[in-house]
């Protein structure tokens, strides 16, 4: 079962340090653009995964184009991106390694949420970690 309870995600939230966001953006526009702001004001390191702008640089970090490429530890992956292309980005975060897949707003895929929990992934749809973090209180992580 995905985690829903205000602990489980508060726990999950402290517990990573490395996100991969699949779905970054260079356009201010975009929710995820803001959002890997807000990651990196909170003391998260945010690694920028998006094929269209690979090379380019969002908020001082290199895009990549596929979370293999990465080539470090990946604690969480932050999906942006349609219900139905979300199963490619959670088999990626399964292959890379990652200990937990983080679907955003209007991103439910059962499918792919079953296949990361048979691997071992924790395991957050429908949400924001930029709502999350002021809602349940939690603070900044120190360095």
């Amino acid at each position: 079962m995905p985690l829903t309870t205000d602990a489980e995600i508060a726990a999950l939230l402290q517990s990573v340090r490395t996100i991969a966001l699949v779905g970054a953006s260079d356009r201010p526009d975009r929710p995820s653009y803001g959002v890997m702001r807000f990651l990196q004001d909170h003391g998260y390191r945010v690694i920028p995964v998006n094929p269209q702008i690979t090379g380019e640089h969002v908020h001082s970090e290199y895009v990549w184009r596929e979370l293999s490429q990465i080539g470090e530890p990946i604690d969480m992956v932050d999906i942006f991106r349609r219900p139905q292309a979300a199963g490619e980005a959670v088999d990626e975060a399964i292959a890379a390694g990652a200990k937990a897949v983080w679907m955003q707003l209007g991103v439910i895929n059962e499918e792919a949420a079953a296949r990361a929990e048979a691997a071992g992934l924790k395991v957050v749809m429908n949400r924001c970690p930029a709502i999350e973090i002021p809602r349940l209180g939690l603070k900044p992580l120190s360095p």
